[in-house]
């Protein structure tokens, strides 16, 4: 079963899907050895860790791909894949699901925001007008040429017009054809509770450590009418504590002697990265 197939299953089961976020093949290579069924690859933590930039609509449709294109090629679980706005209007929308589609992604996450983009829970977030958002989930849907190719539509309105001008996008963009809905950061466990049952669709959640949205566990979204919840930035910070803090200790201890269980050591690296399977396929070719 292609991997399409199978994050569409996955929708049409009775569990929630809970996607980690990922900047990096590595990151998806760990988010699938540890059991996660599907992986997210998030436009905040590619933008820094790949450009050093923050997420305010810097990073291009390609570089994007090129991520996305190599985290696919990594993991044997689908990815789902931010694209911001599309990186334009609907000829553009059209394009980014050609490309994405084309390169092995099973779902692209799109918003309505104004391009330049910001992350959704940044301030100054400035939005299209619904109509248009719902012309460019409609060429998207149009462009896919797998009917299990996944669009899920987001809308950023709470912290810009309001709970009820979210809702009523959501719906809106429901209509059009979004195969998910992703209402962006509610403020309140009430907005949490109030959403699925608003919103006829299934549902994304993002979880994001110290921004608008409280945080809550996976089975608690879930009895709340949550299908799809991603922990999007997770990694990402969590990475750079861990960079920063082993810089530090060679900084001011001039080694790492004695901190190696702060590490994934050579041997178990490679190990997690493949060696062994490329060392085989070397061998078996290898010019006798």
């Amino acid at each position: 079963m292609n991997k399409n197939k199978v994050l569409r299953k996955m929708f049409e089961s009775d569990n929630i899907i809970v996607a980690p976020g990922a900047f990096s093949p590595l990151g998806a290579m760990i988010a699938q050895q540890v059991g996660f069924k599907c992986v997210y690859m998030s436009g905040y933590g590619v933008s820094a860790y790949k450009l050093g930039y923050p997420d305010v609509g810097l990073m291009t449709m390609t570089e994007t791909l090129d991520t996305a294109r190599a985290m696919v090629r990594s993991v044997d679980i689908p990815l789902i894949s931010d694209v911001d706005t599309g990186y334009g209007d609907v000829i553009n929308m059209k394009r980014t699901v050609e490309e994405f589609e084309g390169a092995g992604i099973s779902a692209i996450q799109m918003e309505d925001q104004v391009w330049p983009k910001r992350c959704g829970h940044m301030e100054g977030k400035q939005l299209i007008p619904a109509e248009q958002m719902v012309q460019k989930i409609r060429i998207a849907v149009d462009s896919r040429k797998d009917p299990d190719f996944l669009i899920i539509a987001r809308t950023d309105a709470n912290t810009v017009f309001g709970f009820e001008e979210a809702i009523r996008r959501c719906n809106l963009y429901r209509e059009a054809g979004a195969d998910v809905i992703f209402f962006e950061s509610p403020t309140s466990r009430e907005q949490l509770q109030q959403i699925p049952k608003l919103i006829n669709a299934p549902l994304m959640i993002n979880m994001s450590e110290g921004a608008k949205t409280p945080i809550y566990d996976n089975s608690t979204l879930e009895k709340m009418g949550y299908k799809l919840v991603i922990w999007p930035s997770s990694a990402t910070w969590a990475a750079a504590r861990a960079i920063k803090e082993i810089y530090q200790i060679i900084m001011d201890k001039g080694t790492t002697a004695n901190d190696l269980e702060k590490m994934i050591l050579f041997h178990d690296f490679n190990e997690l990265i493949g060696l062994p399977k490329v060392m085989e396929l070397s061998n078996k070719y290898k010019s006798q």
